[in-house]
């Protein structure tokens, strides 16, 4: 399925690929490390949405001034997860499963992530499909890092822990499904309320008036 999808979306990646090079200096794909099944790394392609500097916060929110005009359009549409069938052609990830993270925020001594990784991470889930828009939730972030570890993460963890325990054919088919929704109508995919994530003195106090 991977490798028809791959096929199948050619020419879209080809488009894209002449956009990016058009509108920005730097190579077409994004590669970075991500931790996957077992603990073991490997390196994650996407469409390149930004800039090719290093300067500025670890995660991108809706306002970011780093992204490219083309990155905009793929960040919206999700193209740029694409090049993920990659990924799941050579075996490191699957189509549903959890979002694999960067090593940095895996603890893998922590019995959350022993559960969660004994499991192929994938390219869409319930959770990812529930942060769909998670950009537009940063934006309005003083301390993103913080605010990622302390808030984001855990609701992400709970979320995960409940889809491995639960997994099944069925359930996945029906997150492809409501994947394909959320991509066509993009506007059916709700932000978890701050009241549901709490820590809300994290947020900056000028939206809070």
């Amino acid at each position: 399925m991977a490798a028809c999808g791959l096929v199948f979306f050619g020419p879209v990646l080809a488009v894209f690929a002449a956009l990016i090079k058009a509108d920005s200096e730097g190579p077409i794909f994004f590669r970075q490390k991500r931790v996957g099944r077992g603990g073991e790394s490997f390196t994650l392609f996407k469409l390149r949405t930004m800039t090719i500097s290093q300067a500025g916060p670890l995660f991108t929110a809706a306002n970011d001034k780093r992204v490219t005009s083309v990155g905009r359009l793929l960040r919206k549409t999700k193209i740029d997860e694409l090049p993920g069938l990659w990924n799941v052609l050579r075996g490191d990830m699957s189509f549903v499963g959890p979002r694999p993270e960067v090593p940095e925020f895996v603890d893998l001594d922590d019995p959350r992530w022993s559960e969660i990784l004994q499991i192929r991470p994938g390219i869409t889930d319930p959770v990812t499909l529930r942060l769909r828009n998670e950009e537009d939730l940063l934006a309005g972030v003083v301390d993103r890092e913080r605010f990622y570890r302390e808030i984001l993460q855990p609701y992400k963890l709970e979320g995960y822990l409940q889809f491995v325990r639960n997994k099944s054919l069925r359930a996945d088919i029906g997150t492809i499904g409501r994947t394909l929704k959320a991509i066509a109508l993009p506007h059916t995919a709700a932000l978890p309320t701050l009241q549901e994530m709490s820590h809300l003195q994290i947020i900056n106090p000028a939206n809070d008036r």
